[in-house]
């Protein structure tokens, strides 16, 4: 995955010039993924938590009529985030409020959530304080996240969450206290030689889950740079070449 200043996709270009955190593979398979919801087909309004360059919530606007808000904190990235909403066909289903979640006041309630949070807790920081705002857990922590998820999403809505291996026994404790479920957790790893590095977490409401634990795997490369079958079919709707 380039890591330039703006990368191009079938039906919308994302600008990342001013975002610490550029388009990555991951989160266009995490995208890619939930594009293939019948949450996210069905839903009315959806949540971004951490829109950085508003890569997720484009791909949600692709594949749903729904009203999508997307939250970011760092100025730069919510301008960004907002240009890339004006230059795609969906402008008119795409909100940005530029802020902390923990701040943002609205009574309404998500049929989905998608977030790619920070994730780096108590860990040594570099120089750069836009990417360590973006990468550490210091501004939105994973009790906050939790919170956050379980007061906005709707009783049976579904909340989509990417985290590295390594971060998810200590969110699922803070999302475990909100007394949201874990219903499908899907294993990213870069090829069949590598362990699983990322994981994507579907939750819901306690009161509103009773399916089991779904647990997948998705290969990502057959052998670098060759994309896995699964990862073509997945984002066939989105690159413009694999």
């Amino acid at each position: 995955m380039p890591r330039n200043s703006y990368f191009a996709f079938k039906q919308f270009r994302i600008d990342q010039g001013q975002c610490a955190m550029k388009v990555t593979t991951d989160a266009c398979l995490f995208g890619a993924l939930l594009g293939q919801s019948p949450c996210l087909h069905r839903s009315k309004r959806v949540l971004d938590i951490g829109a950085g360059t508003g890569l997720l919530s484009l791909m949600a606007a692709q594949n749903s009529n729904a009203t999508i808000t997307a939250v970011e904190l760092d100025e730069q990235a919510a301008q960004q985030a907002l240009s890339n909403f004006a230059d795609s066909p969906w402008a008119e289903q795409l909100q940005l409020i530029n802020c902390a979640m923990q701040n943002v006041a609205t009574d309404q309630r998500f049929d989905c959530i998608v977030t790619n949070p920070p994730f780096f807790q108590h860990a040594f920081k570099g120089t750069d304080a836009r990417r360590n705002l973006a990468r550490h857990t210091d501004t939105l922590t994973f009790t906050d996240l939790a919170h956050a998820i379980a007061q906005y999403l709707h009783d049976d809505g579904e909340a989509w969450v990417l985290l590295p291996v390594t971060s998810t026994t200590a969110f699922m404790h803070a999302a475990t206290r909100q007394e949201l479920v874990l219903t499908r957790q899907i294993g990213l790893r870069s090829s069949p030689n590598h362990p699983v590095h990322r994981h994507i977490l579907v939750l819901g409401h306690r009161r509103a889950t009773a399916e089991p634990l779904n647990e997948e795997l998705l290969t990502i490369y057959d052998q670098h740079p060759h994309y896995s079958e699964q990862t073509r079919q997945l984002m066939a709707p989105y690159y413009l070449a694999l």
